[in-house]
């Protein structure tokens, strides 16, 4: 393994300094996978990959189960955050397992693991790419409505994951509500259940407020009652419901960076990414050819 600055400092900085302090806020982590696969993604920097080889997942689950954890669905998390009599407490160790894009690798690979462990997950579904006949996105094998139904009757839920998995940010304002509108519609007819969870493709963009701001009352308006996105950190009582900080995972999570994101030492890895899109943000809107 190469030198990751993102994990010498979880492991070395925040970790322990995270074991010193007092206790904080309550918090829930919810880990991100995609694809769990044998992938060596050469050439991808580790952050950035979305492969999780099998042996790994099934280690993270058995530490998962040995270390008294419970799988939770996001709205469960939420109750637990906000509500001290809920079943499911913040001080519990609970853990929310979430899948983007929709592979068919879940089925074959992630969905054994988990039953063998007891545990549930939420998947979220780019509904151009899932057919009665299999399709692929970015290459990849995506799930058949059979197999998710299937994955539904044992306990498996599904949420959106918009129609065609676009940068929503790039789109106009009618292409979004069509992305989230026909996504969810699609989801309830084949599935014949309401869909209540959306999670955001692509890199979040957490500081353009306006267009937040829009989204949220969108998801609201299509019948959402929550949803995840891609920055970096855990849920706490303070968390958008509609855009809940996940821990993203792939193969080159070892044991202890595993144990650290679970244990909060990750979440600093939000500001600097945060700072970096303002900065990015500030570029692109300067008039070109000024200094």
């Amino acid at each position: 393994m190469g030198f990751r600055i993102d994990r010498f400092a979880t492991l070395y900085l925040f970790h322990p300094a995270r074991r010193l302090a007092a206790a904080g806020k309550p918090s829930i982590p919810i880990l991100m996978y995609h694809g769990i696969a044998g992938d060596s993604e050469a050439g991808v920097h580790p952050y950035y990959r979305i492969s999780t080889a099998p042996q790994v997942f099934a280690r993270q689950m058995a530490y998962l189960e040995d270390h008294g954890y419970r799988t939770a669905s996001l709205a469960e998390a939420l109750r637990g955050l906000r509500d001290p009599a809920a079943a499911i407490t913040a001080s519990s160790r609970s853990v929310v397992i979430t899948f983007d894009d929709g592979y068919s690798d879940f089925y074959q690979n992630a969905f054994p693991i988990l039953e063998r462990h007891g545990f549930t997950a939420s998947v979220f579904l780019p509904t151009a790419y899932i057919g009665d006949e299999r399709r692929q996105l970015k290459g990849r094998e995506c799930l058949t409505w059979s197999e998710i139904r299937e994955l539904q009757r044992h306990g498996i839920s599904f949420g959106s994951h918009t129609v065609t998995h676009p940068q929503l940010r790039d789109l106009d304002a009618q292409a979004v509500k069509e992305e989230v509108v026909a996504s969810k519609q699609t989801i309830e007819q084949k599935l014949g259940c309401a869909v209540e969870s959306f999670a955001y493709p692509y890199a979040f963009p957490e500081t353009e407020a306006e267009f937040k701001g829009r989204l949220r009352d969108l998801l609201g308006q299509a019948g959402y009652k929550n949803g995840v996105c891609t920055t970096v950190g855990r849920a706490d009582p303070t968390s958008d419901t509609f855009f809940l900080r996940r821990l993203p995972v792939n193969s080159d999570d070892d044991p202890r960076l595993f144990e650290a994101k679970l244990e909060g030492a990750y979440d600093w890895l939000a500001k600097p990414q945060y700072l970096m899109k303002l900065a990015k943000g500030w570029a692109r809107s300067r008039p070109p050819g000024r200094g």
